[in-house]
């Protein structure tokens, strides 16, 4: 009933940009904070960015911080992830997650996830 569908991923050049996209569905969306995970295989999966239900908190890893931007729109029941100035180590299967707390940084915190969608940046 609930889904979460991410896309926009792909592959792109070192230096390059992507926007990634985060449909939700089967829930009322601004009562929920998303946030963007990230895995390689042999990786733990890594935060990389929260935005609250109103978008007035937003959390990015230190990797990760001026080059990535996380917004939402809760008319559209969306979630953005604009990856900007990329690099190889980005490289990853990103996944959407939503909670119903305020700020969560723990994954099993998250009820709901995305089937992931890839980005793979090439030097």
């Amino acid at each position: 009933q609930v889904q979460l569908v991410e896309s926009g991923g792909g592959l792109e050049q070192a230096g390059g940009s992507l926007r990634l996209s985060c449909e939700a569905s089967g829930l009322t969306f601004g009562d929920y904070s998303v946030a963007w995970f990230r895995q390689n295989p042999g990786k733990e999966r890594e935060l990389v960015t929260i935005i609250s239900w109103s978008a007035g908190r937003t959390y990015y890893a230190d990797s990760v911080k001026g080059r990535f931007t996380i917004s939402r729109d809760n008319a559209k029941n969306t979630v953005y992830l604009q990856m900007n100035s990329l690099k190889p180590e980005d490289t990853a299967t990103y996944y959407c997650a939503a909670t119903s707390n305020w700020y969560e940084v723990d994954e099993r915190g998250y009820a709901y996830w995305g089937q992931g969608t890839q980005v793979t940046v090439s030097s």
